[in-house]
């Protein structure tokens, strides 16, 4: 629906192996944050695609808005067009995408592996977190993507709750993270604008995900322990009565090198794979 989608296909349809494809999704990551992880999962045919309005996938209805039922329709697009099943890796904005999917088409997915969804509502501090994303975002407005950058990652390296005075110290300087200063003018970053606020406000449909007969496993990294996307991973996994499932890493852990990032995609990868076999 007014959206133009790529998705890729590594490996054969119908599968070699008899098992479903597996889906590797992000958001606002687009599929070229892939590549290494696929590239430690030859054995597999492995799908990827572009969100709406992301990388290669073109939208035509006038807006820039993200939103997981919109991002989980597009999903359950392209694994009708791969015929699924599937089984899925799913991260960041993309797990929150595939916790909508499940809820909607709960036939789509055998097993889902969320990777540290950034899901506000769950939170014990759910308030103060919201009101430390708002500072973010107004620091991006004021200042530029370096300024509102150098804010996200104070944001998402915090540890444990936030407390009232983190708008007041989360505005670190830019050059710190080796980041430019100057500002372009540009303020649709999905990440920095209001455009995701969506994906961080969406509510998980408990009893439909509980009621799914997909298998459904919330993960997140070692490294990020304590921190924003490790928290509300364990959040989500009590929601849905479950102990959260240890990942190398931290939350780009399969990145090797793709964003100037490197986690340990190897590792990540072994623990991807015993997980899906467990």
């Amino acid at each position: 629906s007014e959206a133009s989608l790529a998705y890729d296909v590594r490996g054969p349809l119908p599968t070699a192996d008899g098992r479903p494809p597996l889906f590797l999704i992000g958001a606002p990551m687009d599929a070229s944050g892939f590549g290494t992880l696929a590239g430690h999962l030859t054995d597999r045919t492995v799908v990827t695609y572009d969100p709406r309005g992301l990388g290669r996938s073109t939208r035509t209805d006038g807006r820039t808005t993200h939103t997981p039922q919109q991002h989980a329709d597009d999903v359950h697009r392209v694994i009708e067009a791969v015929g699924g099943p599937v089984e899925m890796f799913a991260s960041s904005g993309g797990a929150v995408t595939a916790l909508a999917l499940v809820a909607a088409h709960p036939d789509d997915v055998t097993t889902l592996v969320a990777h540290e969804p950034p899901l506000l509502h769950v939170l014990p501090d759910a308030d103060r977190a919201i009101a430390a994303t708002r500072a973010v975002q107004a620091v991006y407005e004021a200042k530029g993507w370096a300024h509102g950058m150098a804010a996200f990652i104070a944001l998402t390296s915090w540890q444990g709750e936030f407390t009232d005075d983190f708008s007041a110290t989360a505005a670190p300087d830019p050059a710190t993270f080796g980041l430019p200063a100057e500002d372009d003018g540009a303020r649709s970053d999905p990440l920095l604008s209001h455009d995701s606020d969506a994906i961080a406000a969406f509510r998980p449909d408990v009893p439909a995900l509980t009621a799914a007969p997909t298998r459904i496993i919330v993960a997140a990294g070692i490294e990020s322990k304590d921190a924003l996307t490790w928290r509300t991973a364990v959040a989500t996994s009590q929601v849905l009565g479950q102990e959260l499932t240890v990942f190398p890493s931290d939350h780009g852990g399969f990145l090797g090198g793709e964003f100037g990032q490197h986690g340990q995609p190897e590792a990540f990868a072994a623990r991807l794979r015993e997980v899906l076999d467990a």
